[in-house]
């Protein structure tokens, strides 16, 4: 396929064009890569589009598709580029032109039988390379997850700036027996397959997190809305699933 993005004028003609309030059929002049006119009807030269649909380019708030490209297979890790660049062309072939990648901060690493490893800062680091070199197609921003019921969420979240393109920090919570993990038995079978946890492992595991909630789920709260003022992050919130949850919101 012939890349037409480099070109001094595009003309994409007899199309549908996508408008703020309106659909119509019409064309769109770009010069320097940039729209220079909309109009209605056809026009002479150019790309005959033959009808199809011209759409400005989507935003992707929230995807998980990155640590998918970064784990392929269980106990499999990619090489980290490799799967931003496999991430980022795939988004671009669906009309994705600006994402927010999402990344959990929050780890557990006390206890190796319960631990997740931080790995914020060293992939935002990697996407944001990316993107300053020019080797990305699509604009990269970060949607830092926060995940209250952890050990190291303050001090992860320390590590990032206004510099640093975080657009979007969402709060988590998953203390088991509620929200995503209201229902324990769904929860069980989840950790128990995903870790092998034993049915006492599973009861420990979940005495573990609701001590860590109880113990430190408010000040990460409080950390986390004054991180995104300080970013100048939009707030957001994962899974409330009952009126008093999306009122604190």
């Amino acid at each position: 396929m012939k890349d037409i993005s480099q070109q001094d004028e595009v003309i994409l003609s007899n199309a549908k064009l996508i408008l703020p309030g309106e659909v119509i059929d019409g064309h769109v002049v770009m010069r320097n890569g940039k729209v220079a006119e909309v109009g209605t009807g056809p026009a002479s030269g150019g790309v005959d589009c033959d009808g199809d649909w011209v759409a400005p380019g989507l935003v992707e708030l929230h995807t998980d598709n990155l640590e998918r490209h970064m784990q392929p297979r269980p106990k499999v890790n990619w090489p980290h580029q490799a799967a931003i660049v496999a991430h980022d062309r795939e988004l671009a072939g669906c009309g994705i032109t600006t994402v927010f990648d999402a990344i959990r901060v929050g780890s557990i690493v006390s206890d190796a039988n319960k631990r997740y490893g931080k790995y914020a800062r060293s992939m935002a680091d990697e996407i944001l390379s990316m993107q300053s070199k020019g080797a990305l197609r699509i604009s990269h921003r970060l949607h830092l997850r926060a995940e209250t019921c952890s050990e190291t969420l303050l001090e992860e979240l320390e590590e990032f700036g206004p510099e640093d393109r975080v657009g979007i920090v969402s709060l988590m919570d998953h203390t088991p027996g509620q929200r995503q993990f209201r229902d324990i038995g769904k929860f069980e079978d989840y950790v128990c397959g995903k870790h092998g946890l034993s049915k006492e492992g599973f009861a420990d595991y979940c005495d573990f997190l609701t001590g860590l909630h109880d113990k430190l789920g408010a000040a990460h709260e409080a950390g986390s809305v004054a991180a995104a003022a300080r970013f100048g992050a939009v707030l957001a919130s994962h899974d409330d699933t009952t009126a008093d949850q999306v009122a604190v919101s």
